[in-house]
């Protein structure tokens, strides 16, 4: 069973920073699409961004310019670095590894993020 084990969520007043961090089983890190997604309460999950295979990267608007998504193809661990957080920006944050879509797709268990003042 593949496991992604992420780490790196909390509390943060808003304007504040926090890294997120997701570390997947080699055999499929390195082929896989990596991506961010959260949930809100009440709300649906949504893309926040993805990181391809080849680097390319893919952000949703409302974090564009904030986000940012890297990641060290030596540990196989993606990393999503959150600057000037917002209060709606509070979810769940959970990572995904896509190779194919319902075939080889896989979650993380999930972290809270948190902005408040």
């Amino acid at each position: 069973q593949v496991q992604l084990v992420e780490s790196g969520g909390g509390w943060v007043q808003p304007g504040g920073s926090l890294r997120l961090s997701c570390a997947a089983p080699g055999s499929i890190f390195s082929i896989s699409t990596m991506g961010w997604y959260r949930q809100a309460p009440g709300k649906q999950r949504e893309l926040v961004i993805t990181i391809s295979s080849g680097g390319g990267t893919n952000a949703a608007d409302s974090v564009k310019g904030r986000f940012s998504i890297s990641r060290d193809n030596a540990k196989n661990t993606v990393y999503l670095q959150m600057n000037r957080l917002k209060p709606e920006d509070t979810a769940v944050y959970r990572c995904r590894s896509l190779i194919r879509v319902g075939v080889q797709d896989y979650w993380g268990q999930g972290t809270q993020v948190t902005v408040s003042s």
